[in-house]
């Protein structure tokens, strides 16, 4: 039932303990980390042009009340990201998709692409961009939206897809969930209840919010094939001295 084999550790917006959340700085301090992928999120502008920002309105870090969808691609690369005290004399920019894909395919790092909510309202683009689309090999879609991953299976069937698990998931009927290979799940679900619901269902999983304290990490469920973390130098320091 269970391994002691090494699980692909990706590194949670980049590694953002380090760097600022899903900036090119965090997505090479993985690297340098050894982290054996990259999560990122995947919004849309105001044209519909996939950008790596996580929250659907620029608030948090940009410091506007304005929705990113709001706001053409030359808007939300204007834009300087960054805490209020430290914004003003930021160098982080909003990274498109296109140009952080193209850096992951020069270093073959898979992506952990999560699809947000900007992209239900403009699933044309998301089609869009899945033509003709080329990732790193272990590259996989996520999201909490079901049916986003149901146009990632109809358009691009070859790569995996994942559902963030919620409260609302029906754990019994995981099997009708046809348009997904994986569950991703807080570590708080790491039960054998839901363990057990994936080997049912025939489905893998991945865990976040890992920081490398979890005793788990040591002794992985079968089922278990990636670990999510803003920490990706720590969870492999405890899976490689085993």
């Amino acid at each position: 039932m269970y391994n002691e084999s090494f699980i692909p550790v990706f590194a949670h917006r980049g590694a953002s303990a380090y760097a600022l959340e899903n900036s090119f700085k965090a997505f090479e301090k993985a690297l340098e980390l050894g982290a054996n992928g990259i999560e990122l999120d995947i919004q849309l502008s105001k044209e519909g042009i996939p950008v790596v920002y996580h929250d659907p309105q620029l608030s948090r870090l940009v410091g506007s009340n304005k929705l990113v969808n709001e706001c053409t691609i030359a808007e939300l690369q204007s834009f300087k990201l960054g805490k209020p005290w430290r914004r003003f004399f930021s160098s982080y920019r909003i990274p498109t998709f296109e140009a952080v894909l193209a850096w992951a395919n020069n270093h073959q790092l898979p992506l952990n692409i999560e699809l947000k909510s900007t992209i239900l309202d403009n699933q044309d683009a998301l089609v869009q961009l899945l033509q003709g689309l080329k990732l790193p090999a272990g590259s996989h879609f996520s999201s909490f939206h079901y049916e986003l991953l149901e146009v990632v299976k109809r358009h691009a069937p070859q790569y995996e897809t994942a559902l963030i698990a919620t409260k609302k998931l029906k754990w019994d009927l995981l099997s009708d969930y046809k348009a997904i290979d994986c569950v991703h799940m807080h570590k708080k679900y790491y039960k054998p209840r839901y363990l057990e619901a994936c080997v049912a269902s025939a489905k893998t999983c991945r865990f976040y919010a890992i920081d490398g304290s979890e005793k788990f990490l040591t002794n992985p469920h079968t089922s278990v094939v990636g670990w999510i973390t803003d920490f990706p130098d720590k969870v492999i320091h405890v899976q490689l001295r085993q």
